[in-house]
This record gives C-alpha cells, structure tokens and sequence, in this order.
C-alpha cells in the first residue's frame, strides 16, 4: 500500500492506493470509503481488491476537516457527543457536491498512472461510499463502467442530489446490496432506485434479486447468470470482476 496525495479543485486529498504483487497494468477500482472514515478495515478492503487482481485506489473523503485519528464505530455509534461530531465535522465537508467535484481529479490521476490498465474504471463502496459510487456512475458516466454499492445509504430520497435520480444517465453496470432489515434502504426506496434505472442491452443478462446467506440482499441492476456461478467469498472483488469491463462474461471471478 502507498499514500498518495492527489491534487483536486479545492486541495489535496490524501489516498491510498493498492497494487498485485506482480504483472500489470490492472483494472482500476475506485473505493469510496464508508461514514467512520479510513481505518484498518477499510484499508483491508483495498488489500483485498489487489490480492484479486486490481489496482485500487481509495480516497480520503474526509480530508476537508483535516487530519483525524482512526475512528471506532462502537464508540462513534454508542456516544451521542461522538456521533454529533461525525456529523458535524466530517460529514458536512463530504458532500456529493464535494465528492463528485473531487471525483474527476481521482479519474484523471487513475487515468494518468501506467499501473492502471486504460479505459473505463470500477466504482465500489458501502454506506456512504455506496451512494458516491452510484453518483460517480451517474456524474462521469463515460468513465465508470462498473458500479457497486453495498448498504448503501440515502440511495432513493427527495434531495435533488439523491443518486437515483442519475440512474438514467449511468451507461455503467450496477449492483446495488441492501439488507432487508436496513431503514436507510427500505423496499420503497429500493423499487424506486430499480424503476430509474435503464440498463444497458447486453445478451444473456437480465435485471434479479437474489437472496445471501442470513439477511437476504437487494441485486438491482443487470446480472448474468453464466457469471453468477463463478463468484468467490469476496463481494466487492467479486462484483469488480463480474461487471467490470466487457470481460465480466468470459472470465471466471474469484463487506465491509
């Protein structure tokens, strides 16, 4: 893993970028880190995405408040006081306005590096992450080509920065995961995130839900079956194989 600092319209944003082992140039996929901010848990999740055969890169979203030690969900969700200054603090400079402004510098910083392979880029995050990644879908939709969301949240509400209401410009493959015990994403908001979206034609795949092991998990968006079957323990690996790039159909695939 190394830290970069990637130069935006407003700043600098430190980032953290992942590579295989070995080979290359790879795939890119671009990971929005979730609400807590950059831990060990999210940094496992860019190991992860290299070990499988990606170059990663995961933005500091968090990076207008300054430095910050790394956050203890436990803590930040049992302390009203911790909680309030998440709020405050963080999640007031990491806006979709903001991300979506700092989006293009991580595009083109991704586009420029002679480890990423040229072309489109996979988009991938939970929580928070998974609502800027299905706004990057819908903001650069020239450049994702692929993008996951897992328990996403805010997905499908009346704000006019709601990334539902961007569903019609993705040109992206989407797959979208929600428990069916997740207030943030309730079957409602999930129909309505499905009817705003257009996919595009592709041959043998159609839009499904499926179900996972102990909480069932929304699929929106279009999946093909020849690929179902090939998947392996890692979602956010398996997601950027399965629908990243015109390979998602011919080559076997291997939570935060």
């Amino acid at each position: 893993m190394d830290k970069v600092e990637i130069e935006t319209q407003s700043g600098k944003c430190p980032s953290y970028v992942f590579r295989p082992a070995s080979g290359g140039p790879w795939p890119a996929v671009l990971v929005f880190m979730d609400g807590i901010g950059i831990r060990p848990a999210m940094l496992a999740i860019g190991e992860r995405l290299a070990k499988n055969g990606y170059f990663a890169v995961m933005p500091d979203l968090f990076w207008r408040a300054g430095p910050y030690e790394p956050m203890d969900p436990k803590a930040i969700f049992s302390d009203p006081e911790k909680r309030k200054v998440l709020m405050e603090k963080y999640f007031a400079v990491a806006t979709p306005a903001n991300v979506m402004s700092d989006t293009r510098a991580f595009l083109d910083w991704i586009a420029a590096q002679p480890d990423a392979k040229p072309g489109g880029v996979g988009t991938t995050g939970y929580c928070m992450g998974g609502l800027m990644s299905l706004s990057a879908a819908g903001t650069y939709p020239d450049r994702v080509v692929a993008a996951a969301s897992y328990h996403g949240g805010r997905l499908a509400t009346d704000a006019p920065d709601s990334p539902h209401r961007l569903a019609p410009k993705m040109k992206a493959r989407v797959y979208v995961a929600g428990a069916t015990e997740d207030a943030s994403f309730s079957p409602r908001r999930a129909s309505t995130t499905a009817s705003r979206r257009t996919p595009p034609s592709t041959a043998g795949c159609s839009p499904t839900r499926r179900s996972t092991t102990r909480r069932r998990a929304s699929v929106i968006g279009r999946r093909c079956s020849r690929c179902s079957t090939k998947s392996s323990a890692a979602p956010e690996a398996r997601v950027a194989r399965r629908l990243h790039s015109d390979r998602a159909c011919s080559e076997p695939s291997s939570t935060t």
